[in-house]
């Protein structure tokens, strides 16, 4: 095929990314309103850092969701797989950093690796970290790049 295989893989993302953010834009219409039905307007800041948490947060789930559905050839397991990668981001590792306790390497690391620990603890309160930023574009392209990878060894496996 004319397409190398990192097209491939970023243009699967770029379409379910896209489609993502289209729906998110969707959403700017009730802060629009909102402000302005409210005297003083709505804040600002937390509007804006947590519409950006949302979209950084959309690109990375996007782009895991490719890479996984990548390592199967059934929809089904695909999708299976990757809402169980997903939950445990989500739900399961940030009771696993607590349970660890406070203060120790293993407790920051594993706290670090949730989705949770970036998205509820800075961006929708408005509080816009590098380091959330970085985490989230940093598993977006750890997934593109492995995403790419197996799908490269596919092709010559």
């Amino acid at each position: 095929a004319p397409v190398r295989d990192w097209e491939l893989v970023v243009g699967k993302w770029l379409g379910g990314f896209l489609l993502l953010l289209t729906i998110i834009a969707i959403t700017l219409v009730y802060p629009i309103i909102l402000n302005q039905l409210v005297t003083p307007g709505i804040d600002q800041g937390p509007m804006v850092t947590g519409y950006l948490g949302i979209i950084l947060m959309s690109a990375a789930l996007v782009a895991m969701g490719v890479f996984i559905s990548a390592l199967f050839n059934n929809q089904i397991a695909a999708f299976v797989a990757t809402l169980g990668v997903m939950i445990f981001l989500w739900w399961i590792i940030t009771p696993i950093g607590q349970v660890l306790g406070t203060g120790s390497a293993v407790s920051e690391i594993v706290s670090y690796l949730g989705l949770q620990e970036h998205f509820y603890t800075n961006l929708v309160t408005g509080i816009l970290d590098l380091k959330d930023i970085t985490y989230f574009l940093s598993l977006t392209a750890l997934s593109l790049f492995f995403g790419t990878m197996v799908v490269e060894t596919r092709r010559w496996g």
